[in-house]
């Protein structure tokens, strides 16, 4: 090996020790990665900053804004939630809840669509009595194979896509990936229908703030608006379709305040005093398209408004007065959009509830100016709610964005990225998705290790390190038959992700992957597969992909739970993928 060949080794091998020992963030691990090929003169100066103009970072943060409108518009937990009503058994919602979470994050980035079903899972957890971690790691599983079908499903297939097509001069397409994926897919959900018995069943999440303060009755006001669902409908049918989660505390029509009777029939402008936790009146004002109590007057532009929740201090200004008269919204620049008193059941309009010290509230208004307004209220915030204050009207418009934007690249009408930049710049422009939002989806540490790694694993290929250790690997296979040098690939793979991160294993793998194939005679692709199959695939501990990591805490989970359902399922992956794979990719 020569002089350079030796120093990008060590770069890749001083980089894989900064993973496992976890002292840096992965993105901040990838700089260093960068600043040291930079030294040791294997990366030029020139090409220092060429991987944050590569189409793979354009391609990651368009399908993360994409990802993050489709979750806004609520179409897939409104339609798990018409379905989920009808099926009560565990292992029959388990079912829905692992085939919904994997067929939607072929459509966008698997941890988008894991977090955006998460709700609903831990919604059924607790009408069962059950932990969520029946739920929560089998849907974080099922995450990762149903983002193998697609190009946009996981980031390793966007990668390999562009080492196909450096090599070839032809990538993958949006539906290459399908075959193999929507096999695993099938074969894994039949497996969690069944394993999630490995699970142990005492696992509870950590007590949150929420628990601790055991906050249950917000009382918020809602109108009925035009086309809701809820008109014509008595309170006791109102109260039942949303399963009893919300109570109707009063109404008003008029100026009359009517009669809380259950087979009061609801009309279009009516005014509704609703109780409930935050979570469920959230999910009935957005569901039932009601207009919530100054959600018509949103101080400010809405891609910096926010909610807070908040307690009321005992030396609060706030003490012995109403909403209504401190005109918080006048003098202030925000609304008051529920509140919460232990002990007490409140059944006055929001704007002549007299505020007491401990009130909890969650206000409305611009985030930049809310932590000063609270402080001059004399409240103390206790967290920040993602609440949509309402359903989207556009809830359809980010689906067919989407739906438009994969079907152009699949017909290989434009490119991926441009196919993909447009959506999301189209989700922004039509108010889809506000500006802010989308930038919040953006993750931005993901995107830095692409951009600071592309140009690491191009030094692997420049001095001709990565030909190296392919030539190694296929003397070791010379000796196994195709089907084996193709497991050897996904397997290795596989165990490097745990401690590289998924991006970063393939764009040290997958040029490998590629030389290995090449000198054993083979073609590329079916190489290239396996090592995103590979990549996509931790299963194995809570730190090799973010979905797995994302369920950690709500399912109170230990590291080695994830190895007991795990290790089996990996398995499956490596006997049922490899024949798929030689399936979809002859060699």
């Amino acid at each position: 090996m020569t002089l350079p060949q030796w120093l990008s080794v060590a770069t890749l091998a001083g980089m894989m020790a900064l993973f496992i020992w976890g002292r840096f963030r992965y993105d901040v691990t990838a700089i260093i990665a960068l600043l040291a090929a930079l030294l040791l003169g294997i990366v030029k100066p020139k090409d220092a900053f060429a991987g944050f103009s590569d189409d793979i970072v354009i391609i990651v943060g368009s399908a993360l804004v994409m990802s993050a409108a489709v979750q806004r518009s609520g179409v897939i937990e409104t339609a798990l939630r018409f379905v989920s009503q009808r099926i009560t058994r565990i292992r029959s919602q388990l079912l829905l809840l692992t085939a919904s979470v994997g067929i939607a994050s072929a459509l966008v980035k698997n941890v988008g669509a894991l977090a955006m079903l998460m709700p609903a899972a831990v919604q059924m957890a607790k009408k069962n009595e059950t932990s969520p971690s029946v739920y929560l790691m089998p849907m974080s599983f099922a995450s990762l194979l149903g983002g193998l079908m697609t190009l946009v499903g996981t980031s390793p297939n966007i990668i390999v896509s562009k080492v196909r097509e450096d090599m070839t001069g032809q990538p993958f397409g949006m539906f290459d990936y399908f075959p193999t994926g929507f096999g695993l897919l099938l074969v894994g959900l039949i497996f969690l229908r069944f394993g999630y018995r490995l699970l142990p069943r005492d696992r509870r999440a950590a007590a949150t703030m929420g628990d601790a303060l055991n906050i249950s009755d917000y009382v918020t006001e809602a109108t009925v608006s035009e086309g809701s669902q809820a008109i014509g409908e008595t309170i006791a049918e109102f109260v039942e379709r949303h399963e009893q989660q919300i109570d109707v505390v009063s109404l008003l029509r008029g100026d009359m305040q009517g009669t809380v009777h259950p087979n009061v029939h609801l009309r279009e402008g009516d005014v509704l005093l609703l109780s409930g936790e935050p979570d469920a009146l959230e999910r009935a004002i957005a569901r039932d398209q009601l207009s919530l109590a100054g959600h018509d007057h949103e101080p400010g532009r809405r891609d910096v408004v926010g909610v807070i929740e908040a307690v009321v201090k005992s030396e609060s200004a706030l003490i012995g007065r109403t909403a209504g008269r401190l005109l918080l919204r006048e003098r202030f620049g925000i609304n008051l959009i529920a509140v919460a008193r232990s002990g007490e059941r409140l059944t006055r309009r929001l704007g002549q509830i007299v505020l007491r010290a401990g009130d909890v509230l969650v206000l409305q208004g611009p985030l930049d100016i809310l932590p000063q307004r609270l402080g001059q209220l004399g409240a103390l915030p206790l967290a920040e709610r993602a609440i949509r204050l309402g359903v989207s009207k556009r809830g359809w418009l980010p689906i067919l964005i989407l739906a438009a934007a994969m079907a152009a690249t699949a017909m290989g009408l434009v490119p991926v990225a441009v196919a993909f930049f447009a959506a999301a710049g189209l989700v922004i422009i039509t108010g889809a998705l506000p500006v802010g939002e989308a930038y919040d989806a953006i993750e931005w540490p993901i995107l830095i290790m692409l951009g600071a790694l592309i140009p690491v694993s191009g030094a692997l290929q420049g001095t001709g390190a990565s030909d190296v250790i392919a030539t190694q690997l296929a003397h070791t296979a010379q000796l196994l038959p195709p089907w084996g040098a193709v497991a050897l690939i996904l397997v290795t793979a596989m165990a490097v992700t745990p401690f590289l991160n998924n991006a970063a294993t393939v764009l040290v793998m997958a040029p490998i992957a590629a030389v290995f194939a090449h000198d054993l005679g083979y073609r590329p692709e079916a190489f290239l597969i396996a090592t995103a199959v590979g990549a996509g695939c931790d299963f194995l501990t809570p730190i090799g992909h973010q979905c797995n990591t994302l369920v950690l805490g709500p399912g109170g989970y230990r590291f080695g739970d994830y190895a007991r359902l795990g290790a089996p399922l990996s398995l499956l992956v490596v006997f049922v993928g490899t024949p798929l794979i030689l399936w979809s990719w002859p060699l």
